[in-house]
């Protein structure tokens, strides 16, 4: 199959017939106004070395450079086929911490930058760095949701990340036993890839501590590394509401507080024979990269439809050398033609 990534290019074609006339105009007007000079035969003979084929040649030449431009602009291809990639890699996925508490500030400073904000921009630069890896996406709070299953669509993973808004569920808490369970069901079957469930969270109000150890502990035994990234400042804060204001205990009236457990976080990761990373450290994503290097990475096998066969170098290659062509084909004839007889006379008799 023939096809062109800019077809609506071709209508330059028109040119062609334009330059035509052109030329066959300008070769008219010359004619008459060689005419007013005398008989065409006599003023023949006075300019011996102009060449009356050369023009026409080289008008053709010309033109057939132009027709290849015009190819070569259109960016013609070959066809479309199947094209298979094997890249190697691991399986990656980010389970991200949804509770209302995300909605704190990082930082000690309760007008600081919210951690679910934090999170989003050190995860987009952690998938930008994970390069042939595959990537899930499983959001939890009171439940565990997967967003996105493993797939080497960054693109798609970026896109569910950002959506991720802790208001828009319902059932609050922090159970991450369930998503560290729903991970292990995500993950492809094969044994031979590396597997790690990045966690992030600022570990408050886990729901059960003692299931989530015996979480991690039992991912571990699967093959599955636990990394933990913390979130938050261990200095209590108030939880800003979007409607204004920050959320209030409906018992004792006073604003709700929290803070990064960071001493249950290190457990955590520590139980899944991963690292724990605070967000804060600037070489937390550094120190990620290290950990995960230690898996097994494994061969990746994605197919996908990919144009191939561009052929539009092979229009330009002879476009330019047409153009090369003209540039030594002059207007005059050809001197040493002339001192070789083609065609010899015989006398009769």
């Amino acid at each position: 199959m023939f096809s062109f990534a800019h077809p609506g290019l071709l209508f330059l074609f028109l040119l062609i017939p334009f330059f035509v006339i052109l030329y066959a105009w300008a070769r008219y007007t010359r004619s008459r106004k060689l005419k007013r000079f005398g008989n065409p035969k006599v003023l023949q003979s006075l300019m011996p070395d102009v060449s009356p084929y050369k023009p026409p040649v080289k008008l053709t030449i010309e033109m057939s450079a132009l027709i290849l431009i015009i190819f070569a602009l259109a960016r013609p291809w070959g066809g479309i086929k199947d094209e298979k990639t094997v890249k190697e890699g691991i399986e990656v996925i980010i389970a991200m911490d949804a509770s209302n508490s995300m909605l704190a500030s990082s930082t000690a400073d309760e007008k600081g930058s919210d951690r679910m904000r934090t999170a989003k921009l050190m995860l987009e630069k952690l998938i930008n760095r994970l390069d042939n890896d595959r990537v899930g996406l499983i959001v939890y709070a009171g439940d565990a949701y997967t967003l996105i299953p493993v797939t080497n669509d960054y693109v798609s993973a970026k896109m569910f990340l950002n959506s991720i808004d802790p208001s828009q569920i319902d059932n609050q808490g922090t159970d991450i036993a369930a998503a560290i369970k729903m991970a292990e069901t995500s993950f492809s079957e094969s044994k031979e890839i590396g597997k790690a469930v990045i966690l992030i969270t600022d570990a408050e109000e886990l729901e059960d501590q003692d299931g989530v150890m015996a979480a991690a502990e039992q991912a571990s035994k699967n093959g599955i590394q636990i990394d933990v990234i913390g979130l938050g400042s261990t200095t209590p804060v108030p939880i800003p509401m979007k409607r204004g204001g920050y959320m209030i205990d409906q018992t004792t009236g006073e604003r709700v507080m929290t803070s990064l457990n960071e001493e249950l976080a290190a457990s955590i990761a520590k139980a899944g024979k991963g690292i724990y990373v605070n967000a804060s450290n600037r070489e937390a994503l550094n120190e990620l990269d290290k950990q995960l290097e230690t898996l097994k990475k494994a061969s990746l096998e994605s197919n996908f439809m990919a144009v191939h066969d561009e052929l539009f170098p092979i229009f330009a290659w002879f476009a330019l050398g047409l153009m090369v062509l003209d540039i030594f084909i002059l207007d005059r004839k050809i001197g040493w033609l002339d001192k070789i007889t083609f065609f010899k006379k015989e006398r009769v008799g």
